[in-house]
């Protein structure tokens, strides 16, 4: 397995804040990981006592993150990845779903969270054939993204982009819409977005439980409307069934029937 070098994280210790909750550690907890603190834990607690519908909400999006994997590379052929917002590793990594069904695939992350810095040598062994990175880069800065990506990924041949619970994170909604336009207009034909996020106007209790977690002090997670997730795809080619919530996502056959729940996710291909 190959081990490629990472940022230098020279004071990554000292700049991970243990005393106020963050939400890639929250979410972490949610997805049964261990990279979390107590004071993480409280806070995951404390929302789950209001909603616990989050957890399955967590899982679940894991779940339409490695169906979109597999059929990008099985169906669509893609074999170069950019993931941005990564978060903490857990099971199944966009790496490992990637190089278990086709092994030359290359996979670059990113992310400018500390922690995840820390991991980010647990996060990128790659196979021999293929690939991975990890940019010490913010989603805000897209230029600067892709010109690191450029280096291990080439962006003249088709790249999946992912943008994974990230862009509620954005603020303002036409900066997020913006962000997407950018970092799909540097990529050629061919290429796909996946998009999944929190959304607004399907679920009244997760919507309470995150606007009082947003009002908490914590970094905000905002929530969008359907519609408005849908537009993050204008002018893409969205693949069926199209924007609709994660659980619905062409679910794995044989298994319970799927129920709706509250973050809408798709995939598209630009033409």
């Amino acid at each position: 397995m190959n081990e490629p070098a990472t940022t230098p994280g020279h004071s990554v210790q000292q700049k991970i804040d243990t005393t106020v909750p963050h939400s890639a550690r929250i979410w972490n907890y949610w997805l049964g990981g261990k990279d979390n603190y107590p004071v993480d834990e409280e806070a995951g607690d404390a929302y789950t006592a209001v909603f616990p519908g989050i957890v399955t909400i967590a899982r679940s999006s894991r779940a339409f993150l490695r169906r979109n994997i597999t059929h990008l590379v099985a169906e669509a052929g893609i074999r170069q990845f950019l993931d941005i917002g990564t978060g903490l590793p857990t099971a199944d990594n966009t790496h490992e779903v990637a190089q278990r069904l086709a092994p030359e695939t290359r996979i670059v992350y990113v992310d400018n969270d500390p922690m995840v810095l820390a991991h980010a040598r647990a996060l990128l062994y790659s196979t021999p054939e293929g690939a991975t990175d990890y940019i010490d880069a913010d989603v805000l800065d897209p230029d600067t993204v892709l010109a690191a990506a450029a280096e291990t990924l080439d962006l003249e041949r088709p790249v999946a982009l992912i943008l994974s619970n990230i862009l509620g994170h954005v603020a303002e909604y036409d900066r997020a819409r913006a962000l997407v336009t950018r970092l799909m207009g540097a990529l050629p034909s061919g290429s796909y977005l996946s998009v999944n996020d929190g959304s607004r106007g399907t679920d009244p209790e997760f919507e309470r439980a995150q606007d009082a977690y947003n009002e908490s002090g914590a970094v905000p997670y905002i929530l969008r409307t359907v519609d408005q997730i849908t537009a993050y795809f204008d002018g893409l080619e969205l693949v069926e069934p199209g924007v609709v919530p994660v659980t619905l996502w062409r679910p794995e056959a044989g298994g319970p029937a799927p129920e709706p729940v509250g973050e809408h996710g798709g995939l598209a291909r630009k033409p």
